[in-house]
């Protein structure tokens, strides 16, 4: 199964850069992030991403329209401080671009200013590490 991940972030405390540098070490695929086209087509797209201003960004949204015809599977991997999984988001692009999305998805809250200190933490790391088992691997 041909496999990419990439990923968006413009944080400075850089959670979802870390979720995605985690992942490139369990699965041994290079993340990079969304301003790298896809090269060739994929079975399955690990898009890392996180919420902002109640969205996606912009920059996530033009590298699936960009590379939807190159997507045959987008999973879903994201963060947020507020709690909310950017899946519906992510899904209402993939869907108007015809992306398949998996409805296996992993979220987990993120650390911003005193809000989630210390998130993602080892507990949150170990459950993306059971689901990238289940994803890539089932």
């Amino acid at each position: 199964m041909k496999i990419a991940i990439r990923y968006f972030t413009k944080s400075k405390k850089g959670n979802t850069e870390k979720i995605a540098k985690f992942i490139e070490n369990k699965i041994d695929v290079e993340a990079v992030d969304v301003s790298k086209p896809l090269e060739e087509e994929v079975d399955c797209l690990l898009l890392v991403n996180a919420m902002y201003a109640a969205n996606i960004d912009k920059e996530v949204k033009k590298f699936l329209e960009e590379n939807a015809s190159k997507i045959k599977c987008l999973v879903n991997i994201n963060s947020s401080a507020s709690g909310t999984s950017t899946l519906k988001a992510v899904k209402k692009v993939a869907d108007k671009n015809n992306i398949p999305v998996s409805d296996k998805e992993f979220h987990t809250v993120a650390s911003w200013i005193f809000l989630n200190k210390g998130r993602p933490n080892d507990e949150d790391f170990a459950r993306l590490e059971a689901f990238l088992k289940e994803v890539v691997n089932g």
